[in-house]
């Protein structure tokens, strides 16, 4: 079994060498992409947990009609599985939840970057769970990073008590999707990026459902705007973001598809910028770049110490 993961390894390792430019424009587009979703959220009049069940479903409807060709993985899907699949989509619509809900009430600058903090969170809960240690200058990193969020915070808070809260969702969504990501990592072991990708977004799109059902939220008479704001959400960010940085795993390092978490914030803050009027004060703009810099560390050297111990 140590045999078989090390020569799993070493051909990953060998495809994600053999990238090309193509593949380099592809990864420039996923973070586009990405950058995108803020702004169509902030464009949205629907309730944002209506906005998010409809990208996930939307999505679903895309990835159906290739759906067929998975259908033997499927039936080898174990109960436990199945439960950890729930587990994964219910935080993943949590996190949706939480995250589009700031942008209502703060700036998509402060809200993304926030988002930054994504791969910290993620090793925390690695070191709480499975005792996954972090090294000194990783450490270093976090700390920056999470000293420049309490800037923003600080910062915002001094804007408003609604911009804060909006701060406050925005990092609670943080925490959400750590938590759907360390499920994720268990579930891939053993499940391929389609089928784990297409259930994920099936259990979260029906959790919304749910969630607006009982909240007396409308699932239609909404405009022809909003219907096409909703499909824009599910082809632009997700299918031409996140599911095309899963594809591009097998041909770039994973270190490298994992920096595009830093991309985000500058980019959506320049679309927030020119399309909405949103400018970035000194004091963001300052505490962003401690936050992008103590996450690059961070995933930096997280990185070379995992590569060195393989």
């Amino acid at each position: 079994m140590q045999e078989e993961r090390k020569e799993s390894a070493n051909i990953l390792k060998t495809s994600a060498m053999k990238h090309t430019r193509v593949h380099e424009i592809l990864y420039i587009i996923g973070i586009i992409g990405i950058s995108f979703s803020a702004i169509f959220v902030k464009w949205s009049e629907a309730e944002v947990s209506v906005a998010a069940m409809y990208r996930l479903l939307l999505t679903n409807l895309l990835l159906a009609p290739f759906l067929w060709r998975y259908r033997h993985e499927i039936a080898r899907l174990k109960a436990g599985q199945w439960g950890l699949l729930f587990a994964s989509g219910f935080t993943l619509a949590l996190h949706f939840q939480l995250w589009m809900a700031s942008l209502r009430h703060t700036t998509v600058a402060s809200s993304t970057v926030i988002l930054t903090l994504e791969p910290i969170m993620v090793m925390l809960g690695s070191f709480f769970l499975f005792r996954v240690r972090a090294n000194r200058i990783m450490l270093i990193g976090m700390t920056v990073a999470l000293a420049g969020s309490l800037v923003i915070g600080l910062g915002d808070f001094k804007v408003s008590g609604g911009a804060l809260y909006g701060d406050a969702l925005s990092f609670l969504s943080v925490i959400a999707v750590s938590v759907h990501m360390l499920l994720g990592k268990k579930l891939r072991e053993g499940i391929g990026a389609f089928v784990y990708n297409f259930f994920v977004f099936a259990f979260a799109g029906c959790t919304l459902a749910v969630y607006n059902l009982m909240n007396g939220f409308a699932f239609g008479g909404y405009a022809a705007k909003e219907w096409g704001l909703f499909l824009l959400l599910a082809i632009v960010p997700t299918l031409c973001g996140h599911y095309l940085f899963n594809w591009l795993l097998k041909y770039m390092h994973a270190s490298a598809v994992s920096m595009a978490v830093l991309g985000e914030p500058v980019f959506a803050s320049l679309l927030a910028w020119q399309l909405l009027g949103e400018k970035l004060t000194a004091l963001q703009l300052i505490s962003g770049m401690f936050i992008l810099a103590g996450v690059w560390v961070f995933i930096r050297y997280g990185k070379d110490e995992k590569e060195t111990a393989s």
